[in-house]
C-alpha cells in the first residue's frame, strides 16, 4: 500500500509525533459505562456510545491505557459518525478501579476480549463488528483472530491493528536504548503502583510482593521476569516474550486485518515491520509509514488520524 500519510508540519520526529498526541489531541464522547463479570469472577469496565446500530466498532487500548485515550475515542469517533455503535473496554485494573484477582492483564491473553466480544453480540445482537487495537491492545486483537480462528464469532468481519510490538523481546530492547528509557520508566512506575496495591490485596501472595520493587526493577525485562511471568503461568521473561508475541501465529489469521506500523516509532525494533511466515497470508496486510510515532499518526489539517480514515475506507473497501 502506497504511503499517502503526511503529519503536521510542526511535528518533527517520531518522540513528538507520540507524545504531543498523548498529551493534547481530545476527542469526548458521551459513554455510558456497564460492568462486565467475567467467568473467573473478576471484572472488567465497558464503555458504550450506543446509537442502535447493527454495526459495533470495538476498540483495545495499550499497556497501561484506558477506554479515554484519544486514539480509543477518535477511532470510536469516526466509526459512530459513520452509523456504528462503539465500544471502548478497560483491561483489568485499567478503569480506575484494581481488579479483583491476583492476575492483571497481558499480551499473551486475548480471551478477556474474547468475552467482550460474546458479550457485545449476546446483548446487542449485531451483524457485524469491526475490531482495532492499538500497541498491546494491538496483540491482544491479533491474538484473539490467530490464536483459535475457528472459535471467533462470525460476526467479527474485520481488524486493524496499529504500532504493534509483534516482537515483544524486540520491543523491550528497543525501549532499553538510550533516548527512549524514559518511555519505560514511566510504565514501571504506573505498573509499580499497581503491583504495590496488589500487594495490599494479597498480602501472603509472594508473587505480588512490592518489597525492594524500586531497587530490583530496572527495566521491562526485571518487571516481566518477577511480575508478569510468575503471575500468568510463564516460566521467564524470556518465555512470556515467545509466547506472547503474535509474530508467529499472524499465518492462522482469517478475516481482512490491515497492520499499521510507522518507521518512526521509538517502541517498535526491527522485527516488528514484517509478518514473518504471514507473508503468504492473503488476509493480512502490513501498512508501513514513514512516519506516526507510537499511536500519534496524526494528519496535516484533518480532524481523524491515519489509522482512523484508514480503518473505515478499509471496511467500506469490502
Amino acid at each position: 500500500m502506497k504511503d499517502t500519510f503526511k503529519p503536521p508540519f510542526w511535528q518533527i520526529g517520531g518522540h513528538f509525533q507520540t507524545i504531543y498526541p498523548s498529551l493534547f489531541r481530545k476527542v469526548p464522547l458521551p459513554y455510558k459505562r456497564e460492568r462486565l463479570i467475567l467467568n473467573d469472577g473478576d471484572f472488567v469496565d465497558l464503555d458504550w456510545v450506543k446509537t442502535g446500530s447493527k454495526r459495533l466498532i470495538l476498540v483495545t487500548h495499550g499497556l497501561e491505557g484506558d477506554s479515554t485515550r484519544h486514539y480509543v475515542t477518535g477511532m470510536i469517533k469516526k466509526f459512530v459518525d459513520a452509523g456504528f455503535d462503539g465500544l471502548g473496554w478497560n483491561c483489568r485494573s485499567c478503569s480506575g478501579e484494581i481488579n479483583k484477582n491476583p492476575r492483571f492483564y497481558h499480551h499473551g491473553d486475548a480471551e478477556d476480549l474474547r468475552q467482550v466480544v460474546e458479550h457485545a453480540i449476546a446483548d446487542m445482537n449485531y451483524d457485524e463488528i469491526f475490531l482495532a487495537g492499538y500497541s498491546m491492545g494491538g496483540s491482544l486483537t491479533l491474538r484473539l483472530l490467530a490464536e483459535k480462528p475457528e472459535l471467533l464469532p462470525a460476526q467479527v468481519i474485520m481488524a486493524v491493528a496499529a504500532s504493534v510490538p509483534l516482537d515483544i523481546h524486540d520491543s523491550v530492547i528497543e525501549l532499553h536504548k538510550k533516548g527512549k528509557r524514559f518511555y519505560m520508566k514511566r510504565f514501571l512506575r504506573k505498573l509499580g503502583l499497581k503491583i504495590k496495591q496488589k500487594s495490599i490485596q494479597f498480602p501472603e501472595n509472594k508473587k505480588l510482593s512490592y518489597v525492594g520493587y524500586e531497587s530490583k526493577i530496572k527495566d521491562f525485562f526485571d518487571f516481566d521476569n518477577n511480575y508478569t511471568a510468575p503471575i500468568h503461568g510463564y516460566q521467564s521473561a524470556i518465555d512470556f516474550y515467545e509466547k506472547a508475541s503474535t509474530k508467529p501465529i499472524l499465518k492462522n489469521i482469517g478475516i481482512p486485518v490491515k497492520i499499521v506500523q510507522a518507521l518512526n516509532d521509538p517502541f517498535l525494533g526491527d522485527n516488528c515491520y514484517d509478518l514473518g511466515e504471514a507473508a503468504t497470508n492473503p488476509n493480512v496486510e502490513l501498512v508501513l509509514t514513514k512516519y506516526g510515532g507510537h499511536v500519534g499518526f496524526m494528519q496535516s489539517g484533518k480532524k481523524f488520524n491515519f489509522v482512523e480514515d484508514l480503518a473505515l475506507t478499509f471496511y467500506k473497501s469490502q
